[in-house]
């Protein structure tokens, strides 16, 4: 099921932006998706997927745009390689 959520956008942020309304909107969604991605609120597999690429592409952007892969800390690497 898919929803459609609106939002009012002044004509200025376009014409600032050089952007239509749909590119506004994909661009949006983009930031939404990296976003929700780097606070840990969604998978990398399901914001590709609403994004409508694959996984490693996906990771690509997200790296691009400042997302950390691996949030390890120290206790958690000596932990990991304790089982080694």
């Amino acid at each position: 099921m898919q929803k459609t959520i609106t939002i009012d956008c002044p004509p200025e942020i376009l014409l600032g932006l050089h952007l239509n309304a749909e590119g506004f909107a994909d661009y949006l969604k983009r930031q939404a998706a990296i976003n929700l991605f780097k606070e840990g609120k969604l998978s990398s597999g399901t914001a590709a997927s609403w994004l409508g690429i694959g996984r490693v592409a996906f990771l690509q952007i997200a790296f691009e745009a400042g997302a950390h892969m691996l949030d390890d800390t120290t206790d958690d690497f000596a932990r990991e390689t304790a089982l080694l």
